[in-house]
């Protein structure tokens, strides 16, 4: 209907119309009902805890609540909503960017234009307002492909808080609104598989029989083996009600509510009084809501009045049965989808955590995202690959020759720190192919130069390489040539502030250094003084030892 609409907005005749698939396979959905807010989000947030993660809530005032108590829970959590400052937005904005902050609390004001690929985690405290709108913030997680979590809380009362935030929609665009409204709660409600129901709503169709990415299909929900028999005492209540009650006083009536009202209609002289009474109203009132999303049920009219429809025939006369979630606590979340365990495969978890923490470190630095130093998907292929040299950093996930020659110098000495000596003295369990890389001129250029000690501006100026690619080029000259002198690069009176910080604070990280040193002193500086002298350290060892 979006479609026909910007065809005939734009006069178009005819035109050809051009449709990618919605669906997102690397997205792992589950909705679950709202019962202890906080314990629910944690539940979340800890399993996920140093991964970037969105947390959408409905009004700005849950926005700042959560995120204080999530700091108060030892997280890095910052708010984002429209009621805050330009200023105050961007630097919250920058700062989760940058990984100076893990988790985004905010409203739907937050999402448009961010650019942030390595999202692992979407949770939805409240249900949007439609499918539309939860595809669009949830297709926030997983933009590099890797596995992503989208977690969706609700509860029947953030449909009326919906309806109260839309009173001032009128005609048409009122009745287009409740809607997609119910539509969305119908998906929060549904036991049918979420892609599916996502790719369906969009037109689409899902060729694959399970998806292998939600809460249904992973098994990670139970369902009532009795279902056909609870169906069936439900649909034969709105029978003998008569057209006249909506889900709510229906659940009353079949748990056997004695309140005024239902004794006032006579409806405790129902057969169907009473006959779930061993559940809670809330429970059987989920029931009803799964059997309208199922099409067993409809709801029609102003107050939602609940009719069965030719499908909830069928199942009175025993002919189809449908699927209900049990009202138990649900199953431990520790099953994962296929594309989460195949991306983790051979992946040294504790140094997939060390080369995160170098690019973070790097990305403040140079003041820019995280992701624009390398991708999760980048950091778990060196994880599980090891490379050895530039000719093995050539062979991970999305490193190219720019990429090679501004961050091997970086990221390979992580790397053999955490290989260990029984994988020092085995063959590697990941071959790479061999390259067909050759030296990097610009590279021998850059050391011919360091050995007749220029500058670093002159160098990079010289070889036509950025300043930070040259940096990390001084960086393995220091270390191929046992240099101990930073000589031109940092000045005496710096690099004995930085030898005496180091001295205080220990040889890394490098930000409290920096921040110890007034932050007068930039990360370069630091990290080429702290090169010069590890080899000085060595040096003076090697002397004893002889």
């Amino acid at each position: 209907r979006v479609r026909e609409d910007i065809c005939a907005a734009l006069g178009l005749k005819a035109p050809k119309v051009l449709v990618g698939p919605s669906d997102r396979p690397n997205l792992v959905y589950s909705a679950e009902r709202r019962t202890d807010e906080l314990a629910q989000v944690l539940e979340v947030v800890e399993r996920h805890r140093g991964a970037s993660g969105i947390i959408y809530c409905i009004t700005r005032k849950k926005v700042d609540e959560l995120a204080g108590k999530l700091r108060a829970a030892g997280h890095s959590a910052l708010p984002y909503h429209a009621g805050m400052s330009a200023g105050e937005r961007k630097a919250n904005q920058a700062a989760f960017s940058r990984e100076g902050a893990e988790i985004i609390v905010a409203t739907v004001a937050f999402g448009m234009g961010i650019d942030k690929p390595d999202v692992r985690y979407v949770l939805h405290t409240g249900m949007p307002k439609s499918i539309e709108h939860y595809q669009q913030e949830s297709g926030r997680a997983g933009r590099d492909g890797l596995e992503s979590e989208c977690r969706l809380l609700y509860s029947g009362g953030d449909f009326g808080l919906w309806k109260t935030i839309m009173r001032e929609l009128e005609g048409e665009q009122a009745q287009i609104a409740e809607r997609k409204l119910s539509d969305m709660y119908g998906y929060c409600t549904g036991v049918a598989c979420r892609h599916r129901v996502l790719a369906d709503y969009f037109g689409e169709t899902l060729e694959r029989p399970a998806c292998g990415a939600c809460d249904l299909c992973l098994g990670s929900v139970d369902l009532v083996e009795d279902a056909l028999v609870i169906a069936q005492k439900i649909l034969s209540c709105v029978v003998r009600v008569g057209g006249m009650a909506g889900p709510s006083y229906t659940s009353l009536v079949l748990a056997g509510s004695r309140e005024e009202r239902v004794l006032a209609k006579g409806h405790d002289k129902l057969s169907t009084w009473g006959i779930l009474q061993e559940h809670a109203p809330k429970e059987i009132r989920d029931w009803v809501e799964q059997l309208v999303a199922q099409e067993y049920l409809v709801k029609t009219g102003e107050y939602n009045i609940l009719e069965v429809t030719a499908s909830g025939q069928e199942t009175l006369r025993g002919e189809d049965t449908p699927r209900l979630l049990k009202p138990a606590k649900r199953k431990s979340k520790g099953r994962t989808s296929k594309a989460a365990a195949k991306s983790w495969e051979g992946v040294d978890r504790e140094l997939f955590e060390a080369l995160r923490a170098l690019r973070r470190e790097l990305a403040a630095e140079r003041n820019a995202p995280a992701f624009t130093v390398f991708g999760d998907a980048s950091l778990r292929d060196m994880a599980r690959l090891k490379p050895r040299d530039e000719m093995e950093f050539l062979q991970v996930h999305g490193v190219g020759e720019k990429k090679c020659d501004d961050y091997a110098a970086l990221f390979l000495p992580v790397i053999e720190e955490h290989r260990g000596e029984s994988e020092e003295e085995a063959a590697p369990s990941n071959p790479v192919k061999p390259s067909k890389k050759k030296p990097s001129l610009a590279k021998e250029e850059a050391f011919r130069l360091f050995g007749e000690m220029c500058g670093l501006e002159e160098v990079a100026e010289h070889v036509g390489r950025a300043h930070s690619t040259t940096c990390g080029y001084l960086e393995e000259y220091i270390q191929a040539h046992a240099v101990s002198d930073p000589g031109p690069w940092v000045d005496v009176d710096t690099f004995n502030r930085i030898r005496e910080a180091m001295r205080v604070l220990g040889p890394g990280p490098f930000k409290p250094i920096y921040h110890h040193l007034n932050e007068e002193v930039d990360y370069e500086r630091i990290r080429i003084a702290s090169a010069c002298m590890a080899n000085e350290a060595k040096n003076q060892a090697e002397g004893e030892m002889a």
